[in-house]
């Protein structure tokens, strides 16, 4: 590590560094915070989706049994060929301590209508339609589960490059900045001592002659 040279105005300089170091430091360490809290209550409410998913799974395969066993499989596949396709999602980006966050949603709102969704009550079984509302049910819940996966892994890369910063402040940039103050401090004390050193022997001189 290079010395700065010992001078008054590079110890200013290097005080103010230090605490602007200090403040920069304290600032990290709290948007670390935050970004870790929001991380762990996205983590909690994606395991909870997960395992919620997974039931409704398991609800909309089962009454897609039951809608077989009412109509006949060659009757639910027709059926399935007139569905229209999934309504398209919009993303939009949510500010979280400088990290952009998906937002993302369904286009249209959540609640499809029977005729959106392609067939008629009146030509088939309320059983086809159960397997349209949990499978709905289960889309939603899916585009859910994806926007807090893509919120968790920009998190996690702010997190790391925010840990990375703070810790090259902690053990890098401020003891660097402490050690060059340290030093020009005991340069400027040593300098001192010799200037009045040198200073009492002239005075001494100068008493001598007189």
């Amino acid at each position: 590590m290079k010395m700065p040279n010992p001078t008054r105005m590079n110890l200013i300089n290097l005080r103010r560094s230090i605490a602007l170091a200090n403040k920069g430091y304290k600032i990290l360490e709290k948007k670390n915070e935050v970004l870790v809290m929001e991380f762990m209550k996205l983590l909690q409410s994606l395991q909870s989706d997960r395992s919620s998913l997974y039931a409704v799974l398991q609800e909309a395969y089962k009454s897609v049994a039951i809608a077989v066993a009412y109509i006949g499989n060659f009757q639910l596949e027709a059926i399935a060929m007139h569905v229209t396709e999934a309504s398209p999602i919009k993303i939009k980006l949510k500010n979280i301590m400088g990290v952009k966050v998906p937002e993302i949603e369904r286009v249209g709102g959540e609640n499809i209508g029977i005729k959106e969704r392609g067939y008629s009550l009146i030509t088939t079984s309320t059983a086809v339609d159960d397997v349209s509302d949990l499978f709905q049910k289960a889309e939603s819940m899916i585009i859910e589960i994806a926007k807090r996966e893509q919120g968790l892994k920009r998190i996690v890369i702010e997190i790391d490059k925010t840990k990375r910063r703070v810790n090259a402040l902690e053990y890098v940039r401020i003891p660097e900045l402490n050690a060059q103050a340290k030093y020009i401090t005991m340069r400027l004390e040593e300098m001192d001592r010799d200037m009045f050193s040198a200073l009492k022997h002239v005075k001494k001189k100068i008493e001598k002659r007189g």
